[in-house]
């Protein structure tokens, strides 16, 4: 049961077009036998049930609707105090961390709904959101916006909510997590968190101009060339880049991956060899792919 507790940090600390939150007023519940699950959100049930005990669970009535998500912090025997925790998409049973989530290719503003709330003793529930994008050249995901919310005080009534997301890259995202908790790292019996009617609101900007866009452009010179040619890429961030030549046929002659500044790079490229003719240069960001013609004498 030590895996439990870490669920709630693991959930925190880990990382496909805009889409609506699944189920956000949580009013489709499907049958798992002995309890009830959230469509679209995961819990701990799973392994909670085995000891007859629920930490998510549907309450009655929403606000509004007819159901809302009940998440309760409560004692599992031999085992102390695990946390009412839910996550957009699905939980690793075996790393108990999210192992998916939603598609969003938005940038919202700030994550809003209604919610009541209540924490015992030195315990604090907390709300994350994290937007996240696949970097096709560093085969890795990147953090678009990690936003770790800590519930203050307590609401002991329906009310509306607003957090602000907070953002670490101007990218635009394609998978979004969301995480509910009734109980931080350490949680503490009966602390509690109800959530109803989710959404995203508004949209923050990438903050990439039409000065930027042509900064992240591409320049080939000389061009027609033999042997070397420069390719000047001016980019509004350090990056990897990716860069590619192939001819007119597909064949590709250079595909090789290679770290660059912020602001102007010149960058060599060695063609000798190549046969003479038309080929294309395409130089792959992780997001955005450019192309430019090259003419091999």
């Amino acid at each position: 049961m030590k895996k439990i507790y870490t669920l709630l940090a693991a959930c925190i600390l880990s990382g496909s077009a805009f889409a609506q939150i699944p189920n956000a007023g949580f009013e489709t519940w499907t049958s798992s036998g002995s309890y009830d699950m959230p469509t679209g959100w995961d819990n701990i049930n799973t392994l909670t049930s085995l000891a007859s005990v629920y930490t998510c669970t549907k309450g009655t009535p929403g606000a509004p609707g007819a159901s809302y998500l009940k998440l309760v912090s409560k004692t599992m025997p031999l085992a102390g105090a695990v946390p009412g925790v839910a996550v957009s998409g699905l939980i690793n049973t075996t790393t108990f961390s999210p192992k998916s989530g939603f598609a969003c290719t938005a940038r919202p503003q700030s994550l809003t709904g209604n919610w009541q709330y209540m924490a015992y003793g030195a315990d604090q529930g907390r709300i994350v959101v994290l937007l996240s994008r696949w970097n096709t050249v560093a085969n890795k995901r990147d953090t678009v916006s990690y936003t770790n919310y800590l519930l203050p005080g307590m609401v002991m009534s329906w009310a509306p909510f607003s957090i602000p997301l907070t953002y670490q890259m101007n990218k635009y995202p394609d998978t979004a997590i969301i995480v509910l908790s009734s109980s931080g790292t350490t949680p503490v019996a009966n602390s509690y968190l109800y959530v109803d009617s989710l959404g995203f609101y508004g949209s923050v900007s990438t903050g990439i101009s039409l000065l930027n866009n042509e900064l992240a452009s591409v320049k080939l010179y000389p061009n027609p060339t033999s042997n070397t040619t420069t390719l000047l890429y001016n980019s509004a961030m350090a990056n990897m880049i990716n860069i590619s030549i192939a001819d007119i046929n597909g064949r590709t002659y250079l595909d090789k991956k290679i770290a660059i500044n912020k602001g102007e790079n010149n960058i060599p490229l060695n063609t000798s060899g190549f046969p003479a003719g038309l080929y294309l240069v395409r130089v792959d960001d992780g997001e955005d792919t450019q192309t430019e013609k090259l003419i091999i004498e």
